[in-house]
């Protein structure tokens, strides 16, 4: 995995020899500026765990079979028309839209529309370990890794050019949604045939090739990634020529780029600098409830975090009524499930963790956990689950601190973060989830399964077979109130064992110039950058 890294990130760094060249005059002729921190490790979002690639990228580039509508948050049809649902839910039959073009650019030139083959390759890929495909570049795919589909899954057929049908060993009522995810995108069979030939089917990763609205023009590692409009989107023609991804910048910087005009868009800005930009006339703010969680993940592997009372101790000391005023200024929810409060499994009996760091000291010296020294692991750049990730490792520092626990923070960034805790050397990670699924089981298997420990997406370490149990039999019944009970289960589970301490529900923020519209902002993290446009009689 980390040859690949290393091989990916040094192909993809000389992938444009020329520079950023144009000044934001230019790009505000002909686009728009989209500043955002993240880091590139893939351009394949079903290799991907998170981040920039899953959150923005992966909507201009790719289509799905299915979309989620991010008013109603029902499924609606992308690159199949429609679907079937078979054998109680153990079958899934897609008929696929016709004449739908496949991006041209100076690497693939496609010779057909989208057919059944490329949607059979994109899921035999993830699903069939025996495909040539499946073990290219690492083998990895976190988000699928962690449901266990490769075992669930026990065929993936061409009935006809036009349909293609899946089926699974026993039924499962969320698997609709999981493939409407961005994890989830129609690769180009074609384009995996061309480079089979030439030996190279790394490329397939690092120089995408979707349906989606953008095609990938340049990428400076670090600095930049620049999309270009896709004349022959099969919804029309988007209406900027091209978009620029600006990485260059963190924190106040993409603050005053924003300010200058240097940026036109501002994702996931700090909460603290809401007040600036509401101010301002030259800005606009948009505010959406987020499919998302921020938690404090305990290693259940490692002593004395291996015991449930000792985790329930350390809760007690954590003030999450000074995040909220701290960290998120209004503009997240106390968190007291590891669902999202809208998702429709949300137990409206779960009580947030008491602040009690009397109690705290009391139960962790009746326990026999004393000058305990603890080791936190923090991403350093925002999130859509939380905007200032290490200021709250700061403030979950001290509270620990109040009851003899001493904590040493740890920023790690990006796919190191994944790579490194997934080694177990950590004590604590404070981290978050964002889906765009309203399926609970986008929350409970990818964080907190037995199959997700393994892939890179299970921090806690956590194992419990009867709570994988739990979520088996969920998944077998396609009535919503059987599966509602089974998750109120799981939640009364994870609340006696604790493995992570939910902390917010985040607000989904996001911030751009007064002449842009068209922007969208989904509640799942992702929006398709296709309808947006400048109004330059408004500009200011």
């Amino acid at each position: 995995m980390r040859t690949f890294f290393s091989t990916f990130l040094l192909g993809l760094s000389v992938f444009s020899a020329a520079a950023w060249s144009a000044t934001p005059g230019d790009i505000r002729q002909s686009g728009f500026v989209y500043c955002v921190s993240g880091a590139v490790t893939t351009f394949n979002p079903q290799m991907a765990s998170g981040g920039l690639v899953v959150d923005t990228l992966a909507a201009q580039l790719y289509d799905r079979l299915l979309d989620v509508d991010p008013y109603t948050y029902r499924l609606i049809p992308e690159l199949a028309e429609s679907w079937e649902v078979l054998d109680n839910g153990a079958t899934y039959r897609f008929h696929l839209r016709h004449n739908v073009p496949f991006q041209k650019t100076s690497w693939f030139k496609p010779s057909r529309p989208m057919n059944a083959d490329d949607v059979v390759f994109s899921f035999q890929r993830i699903f069939d370990r025996k495909s040539a495909w499946h073990n290219v570049n690492g083998g990895s795919y976190p988000y699928f890794d962690s449901l266990q589909f490769a075992d669930s899954v026990q065929s993936v057929k061409k009935l006809d050019k036009d349909t293609v049908e899946i089926r699974l060993n026993s039924p499962d009522a969320s698997f609709l949604w999981h493939i409407a995810t961005d994890y989830a995108p129609v690769l180009s069979a074609e384009y995996a045939d061309q480079l089979t030939k030439a030996g190279r089917q790394e490329q397939m990763d690092r120089q995408p090739v979707g349906t989606g609205p953008f095609q990938l023009s340049e990428y400076r590692t670090g600095q930049y990634i620049r999309l270009a409009r896709n004349p022959s989107w099969w919804k029309g023609q988007p209406k900027m020529p091209q978009v620029v991804i600006d990485m260059g910048a963190g924190g106040t910087g993409r603050l005053s780029k924003l300010l200058t005009g240097e940026c036109d868009v501002l994702a996931y800005p700090a909460a603290s600098q809401i007040s600036i930009l509401r101010d301002d006339p030259r800005l606009r703010l948009t505010l959406r409830p987020g499919m998302n969680i921020a938690y404090l993940a305990f290693n259940t592997r490692k002593a004395p975090l291996d015991r449930p009372e000792v985790r329930q101790a350390l809760s007690l000391a954590i003030n999450n009524e000074r995040l909220m005023e701290s960290i998120y200024y209004g503009t997240a929810e106390t968190a007291a499930s590891i669902l999202p409060r809208a998702s429709w499994a949300y137990d409206n009996d779960a009580r947030v963790t008491e602040y009690n760091p009397q109690k705290s000291r009391e139960e962790l010296k009746a326990l026999g956990v004393e000058n305990l020294h603890l080791t936190l692991w923090v991403p350093t750049s925002s999130q859509a689950w939380n905007p200032s990730p290490l200021k709250t490792a700061e403030l979950l520092q001290a509270d620990l601190a109040q009851v003899g626990v001493k904590v040493t923070i740890v920023p790690v960034e990006g796919r190191f973060q994944e790579a490194r805790l997934m080694e177990m050397n950590h004590d604590l990670t404070l981290t978050g989830w964002a889906t765009d699924s309203n399926d609970p089981d986008s929350f409970f298997r990818p964080l907190l399964s037995c199959a997700a420990m393994g892939s890179q997406t299970n921090y806690a370490h956590w194992c419990d077979t009867e709570f994988d149990e739990t979520l088996h039999k969920a998944l077998l019944s396609q009535q919503l109130a059987s599966r509602i009970e089974y998750y109120d289960r799981a939640q009364t589970m994870l609340a006696k064992s604790l493995p992570v301490l939910p902390l917010a529900y985040s607000l989904r923020l996001q911030a751009y110039r007064y002449d842009i519209h068209g922007l969208v902002l989904s509640p799942f993290g992702n929006a398709s950058f296709a309808g947006v446009y400048r109004d330059k009689g408004e500009e200011k």
